[in-house]
């Protein structure tokens, strides 16, 4: 069989790509913990000038630095020998409060490889695993990661492009967010609505005891969390009820929004906040899409099928979003009230 050169070529230097990528994520959670960036960040700086900065080994630092600036998270200056972070290199990557927490999505990789052994099982066996049963650094990696895009996102134009929600909230009603994890958006949404009661539902414990500690931290007493499925919780009359990357996840998607259904006032709404996906594979093909793929392999996938579910998956795509919540849930209508690169903003009335 003939080989075309210029195509091996590209595929091994893509391949090559992937490699530095993958040997980098570990390096990338470091420097995160260490402060590196929030120190490249504020001036450029020598290997040992950020050594003696943030107190670590300036043989370390130094090759530290060489992968970074090699794989365009750093930039390096010849002339001085010093590095540094330019303007949206630092957003990214030393800013927890910008609109792109880098760092955060690499504790989710660094949990994808803890449970690699147990994904290997599942994948002959068709056997899942509880959200539960993860590393903590997937529950941090996952709020810190979530919560970047709900702060740039979430106030200032998904819930705008809500039928009249927003003015409902400033009056005041009742709202849930539903499979809330430690809280972030719960959080934002009573912070940014104080005349408004939330309550955030979580059927794992330890978030739910996180959720409570942070919406003390950040006074927002209007904010309560409980732990309960998104199939059995008790309160009914609500205004608007959030699901926010968390439907496709679930073993009974069908249930929990028929729950929701029945739990919101006649003239309430649901707003569904999905990863972004077509619905035909092919078009899914891309970047954003092969995260969310590995993602859905080794996290989403498996949660469903845990119970039994009917494992939507990450890229579970506008239609079936819309079989699961009109055709059998029981909603009326359902439209895309906005999007994003990363996310799909439905809204379901009953």
């Amino acid at each position: 069989m003939a080989v075309d050169e210029n195509k091996l070529n590209t595929f091994l230097g893509k391949a090559v790509a992937d490699l530095g990528a993958a040997m980098s994520a570990v390096l990338i959670s470091i420097g995160d913990e260490l402060g590196f960036y929030k120190a490249l960040a504020k001036e450029p700086l020598s290997p040992a000038e950020l050594a003696q900065r943030t107190g670590t080994n300036e043989r370390y630092v130094r090759e530290w630095l060489g992968n970074q600036a090699a794989g365009g998270y750093a930039i390096y200056d010849p002339a001085s020998g010093k590095y540094h972070l330019d303007e949206e290199q630092a957003l990214c990557l030393a800013n927890p409060n910008g609109p792109v927490d880098l760092p955060g999505a690499y504790l989710i990789v660094q949990d994808l490889f803890d449970v690699r052994e147990r994904a290997l099982q599942n994948f002959r066996s068709g056997k899942g695993m509880e959200w539960g049963e993860h590393n903590r650094c997937l529950f941090h990696g996952t709020e810190r990661f979530f919560r970047a895009g709900y702060n740039a996102n979430l106030l200032a134009s998904w819930m705008p492009a809500l039928d009249g929600v927003v003015e409902k909230l400033k009056r005041g009603g009742k709202a849930a967010d539903v499979g809330c994890g430690y809280g972030a958006s719960t959080i934002l949404l009573a912070k940014a609505f104080p005349n408004s009661e939330f309550v955030g539902y979580d059927y794992h414990a330890p978030s739910i005891e996180t959720a409570r500690q942070r919406a003390k931290e950040a006074n927002a007493p209007n904010a309560r969390f409980e732990v309960a499925d998104a199939t059995t919780y008790k309160d009914r009359d609500f205004d608007f009820i959030a699901f926010f990357d968390c439907l496709h996840d679930m073993a009974d998607p069908v249930g929990a929004a028929r729950h929701a259904r029945e739990a919101l006032k006649p003239e309430g709404s649901c707003m569904l906040v999905e990863p972004f996906a077509n619905d035909r594979v092919e078009d899914n093909l891309n970047p954003v899409g092969r995260v969310f793929y590995g993602a859905s392999s080794l996290i989403c996938v498996p949660v469903s099928l845990a119970k039994n579910g009917p494992a939507l998956g990450a890229q579970a795509g506008e239609k079936r979003l819309r079989e699961i919540m009109v055709d059998k849930a029981g909603f009326k209508s359902m439209r895309r009230a906005t999007e994003t690169p990363f996310n799909i903003i439905l809204e379901a009335r009953p």
